[in-house]
Order: structure tokens, then sequence, then C-alpha cells
């Protein structure tokens, strides 16, 4: 695999390890201040901004485990742009102590500024809806 795109999904690899760990400091590091998303929690509606997710992060307080993996990825580096899509595979450790996996289709799409590789906008869904 090619270095750029090997850079890529290791740093998508974080951005969903920031997200499972709740780590909003890492998320912000990774993210542009004006990330855009369509994903099922904006039900239908673009998001934009931060204050969105920051919401997400500042709710689950339940310090149960969880982790997600990236399955069947294809990353296309165009110019100062790259466009990713994978599955993300969600694994969470329940109260019940139940372990359910959950599966989503994910394109992100990162922007090189100033040398360094910014996430800008995301779209997400339940796998096979």
């Amino acid at each position: 695999m090619e270095q750029t795109a090997r850079e890529l999904l290791d740093l998508s690899q974080q951005l969903l390890d920031s997200i499972d760990q709740q780590d909003w400091e890492a998320y912000t590091r990774l993210c542009d201040s004006e990330l855009t998303a369509f994903e099922p929690e904006g039900v239908g509606n673009v998001i934009k901004g931060m204050a969105f997710h920051k919401f997400y992060f500042d709710l689950d307080a339940s310090g149960l485990p969880k982790q997600s993996g990236i399955s069947s990825p294809l990353v296309r580096v165009i110019g100062d742009c790259a466009v990713i899509t994978y599955i993300r595979v969600c694994q969470r450790l329940n109260s019940d102590g139940s372990v359910p996996s959950s599966a989503f289709e994910e394109t992100r799409i990162w922007e090189k500024k100033d040398g360094e590789w910014k996430h800008i906008h995301f779209h997400r869904s339940h796998a096979g809806a």
C-alpha cells in the first residue's frame, strides 16, 4: 500500500479511536473546525462545525469499553484531498455483559492543510440501510 494511503488509514483509525475513547482533544486535533457531516444522528440534515459532535462526546459516560475497526478500506488521493471509504465495525460491552457488534458504511474526506491532514467531511450510514 502506498505510504500516503497508509498514513490516511492510520489517521482514520486514530479518529475512530478518539471517538471510542471520548478523547475530544485528539478528535479536534484531527478535524477541521468547519467539519461537515451526514450521519444518522443528524436525521437528514447536514451538520457543520464541532458543537454537534461535542454533545455526543460529553454524553457517553458509561465507561464501558468499545472499539471500532476498519474493514475493506479504499483510499483515493486527489491532489491535496483524499477520499476514504470503508465499513466500520463497532464492538461495545453493554452493562449486561453482552458485546453486540454493529456496522456502518463510512466515507471520510481529508484535506492536506499546511502539510498536515485534516478531516473535513464524512458520511456515515448503517450498513445495508
